[in-house]
């Protein structure tokens, strides 16, 4: 038994989404945080007492923490296809999953929350341009490395690509002024077309 809770519009939930389904695994989905809530209920909070989404069950195993869950899931079914085998393969896979979680989508929090979730009448424009300021430095970051390349990590798909393509996703559909990235669009368009991507990829952003 597969079980992972969480709403397909929160960008965590769909990172593990993505690589259930890149690796063809069987699962049942059960849709909790936001409008749905249940993630302050008492059976909820005794799996994650975050109260966060998502959280994945495995025969009585269970685990938080999205590129928790996306590394586990890599390790143990995607060995050699989302975890590479060669040891600073890994270690670079494991550098973009960290710097998605610390900085790109950081980043992007304040922006993406003033322009989707607060009504326009409350929307702070300073805190919107910080964020958008900050986000930018990050994607000239990731656009610079993506440059030549089709991956983020070697010449093959990987569980950085989920990670960071949840977030660029977000980001390149952001109401917001974006400066171009050529070669950060030109990834994204290319691993957003993989058919377990369009389980997660959709727009609106909500």
């Amino acid at each position: 038994m597969r079980r992972l809770w969480g709403r397909l519009s929160s960008v965590n939930v769909q990172k593990a989404v993505w690589g259930l389904e890149e690796l063809g695994l069987p699962y049942e989905r059960v849709e909790a945080g936001g409008a749905h809530g249940r993630v302050r209920d008492p059976d909820y909070l005794a799996l994650n007492p975050n109260g966060l989404v998502p959280v994945l069950e495995e025969d009585g195993f269970v685990l938080w923490e999205s590129n928790a869950i996306l590394r586990h899931l890599a390790e143990t079914h995607g060995a050699g296809r989302l975890w590479p085998q060669a040891p600073q393969a890994r270690a670079h896979v494991n550098q973009w999953l960290d710097w998605q979680a610390t900085a790109f989508t950081p980043a992007m929090r304040d922006a993406f929350w003033q322009t989707v979730r607060v009504p326009e009448a409350e929307r702070d424009p300073a805190v919107i341009a910080r964020s958008v300021t900050e986000t930018e430095a990050c994607a000239a970051i990731l656009d610079a490395h993506l440059a030549g390349r089709a991956y983020a990590v070697g010449d093959h798909f990987t569980a950085a690509d989920i990670a960071l393509g949840c977030a660029a996703h977000r980001w390149l559909h952001l109401a917001v002024p974006r400066r171009p990235r050529p070669a950060l669009e030109a990834w994204c368009a290319h691993i957003s077309a993989r058919p377990a991507a369009a389980t997660v990829l959709v727009t609106p952003i909500t």
